[in-house]
């Protein structure tokens, strides 16, 4: 795979680029409540800015309908410049005079953040016209937002046609970590949590060859204990999986790479916490972790690993009673990286399940994606790579 590194780029002075990061970070009311995306895109930002080139920053924030003041990029604009130190203007528009009148004002250097782009309808339509529009305002694109490179979105995929387009640090550095993952040093352990059996498996069945054990917990683990017939209760599972499923059994056997869980934390009916073995959970019955035996399972797996990659938390972590599973493999995942094994860790929850374990700095790549992730892994269609890597 070749990358086409903004550092292959001689010049930048004066050049005015369009930036594509992944600004779209969790607020309370109007208040940024976690800057980790923010923080990933300061290395190129601070690049650009040395190499004297003129700096328009594009991003969405949340998913808005029509135009939403709380959704406003002003807030990311003021959260920038405090993180920077340095001048970071607003532009209250997208696209338009007014947004061109900012840009022809700029001086080598200078910074500009532009509204939402999901303010405009175009942006998620992929529309051409928007997408040349963007365009017209820069003499160069550089992504460096991963974590949206799986959307066909105008401001990811279609300005690529219309610019000479470069990977920002962020994206980068993304991509040469996801490929220790693509071609592993072995043992290769995969753990994956969350709910929806749809979201990964192609990631499964892409890997699947690679792989020592795929490690499953959470609700994605609930979908196949419940598909073997195991009792799950009322707990949370997938239920139009069925021949998603399906694909993972052979003469009705689950594969052998992939691991279930031999025992689970339960909400009891009463509301109190039980462990029970797979077997026997009753029917009232939530589960909302996974067991001690399933922790000693899977950590006697990883410990022999030399490439794990995690996504999707095992359990309920957000809630004290049930976060122990998920936190103690989490901290085994930490304890195992950054030396004998290269360990990879993406997706907002499971990275929010790492930071409760105080383990964060141990692990070799947390990745801002999530989604965009799974996808590259899985082999999907990544739309906002076309035109910066090669194979």
């Amino acid at each position: 795979m070749k990358i086409k590194s903004l550092k292959q780029k001689k010049k930048w002075q004066g050049e005015r680029v369009l930036l594509r990061v992944d600004f779209n970070v969790p607020r309370v009311g109007k208040r940024i409540s976690e800057d980790f995306r923010i923080k990933a895109a300061l290395p190129t930002i601070e690049f650009l800015q040395k190499q004297g080139a003129r700096l328009i920053v594009i991003s969405h924030w949340g998913d808005p309908v029509n135009v939403d003041p709380e959704l406003s990029t002003r807030a990311l604009a003021r959260h920038l410049q405090k993180l920077l130190g340095k001048p970071v203007k607003f532009v209250g528009a997208t696209i338009g005079k007014k947004v061109e009148a900012a840009v022809s004002a700029m001086k080598d250097g200078d910074i500009i953040i532009l509204e939402n782009l999901r303010f405009e309808s175009g942006e998620k339509k992929n529309d051409i016209k928007f997408a040349q529009a963007l365009a017209a305002l820069a003499d160069v694109y550089v992504g460096d937002a991963f974590s949206v490179c799986h959307r066909e979105q105008a401001s990811v995929s279609a300005v690529t046609r219309y610019l000479p387009a470069y990977a920002g640090l962020q994206l980068e550095a993304e991509l040469k970590n996801l490929e220790k993952i693509m071609k592993p040093s072995k043992p290769l352990v995969m753990v994956m949590g969350g709910a929806k059996i749809s979201t990964k498996a192609p990631i499964i069945k892409k890997l699947y060859p690679l792989a020592s054990q795929i490690l499953l917990g959470g609700g994605l683990a609930n979908t196949f204990l419940k598909y073997q017939g195991y009792p799950i209760g009322k707990s949370l599972h997938d239920k139009e999986s069925k021949k998603i499923v399906a694909q993972f059994y052979k003469k009705g056997k689950l594969m052998p790479k992939i691991i279930l869980p031999p025992d689970v934390i339960v909400c009891t009916k009463q509301g109190k916490s039980a462990q029970r073995s797979v077997k026997d959970v009753k029917t009232s019955d939530n589960i909302f972790d996974i067991g001690p035996d399933s922790v000693a399972l899977f950590a006697k797996y990883i410990k022999k690993a030399h490439t794990i990659v995690w996504n999707g938390p095992l359990g309920k972590f957000e809630d004290a009673a049930y976060k122990h599973g998920t936190l103690a493999v989490g901290a085994i995942i930490a304890a195992r990286s950054t030396g004998p094994s290269f360990g990879l860790v993406g997706g907002g929850e499971t990275i929010e399940a790492l930071k409760l374990t105080k383990m964060e700095e141990y692990i070799d790549w947390v990745s801002t994606a999530g989604g965009a992730m799974l996808s590259y892994l899985g082999g999907e269609k990544m739309p906002g790579l076309k035109n910066i890597i090669s194979k």
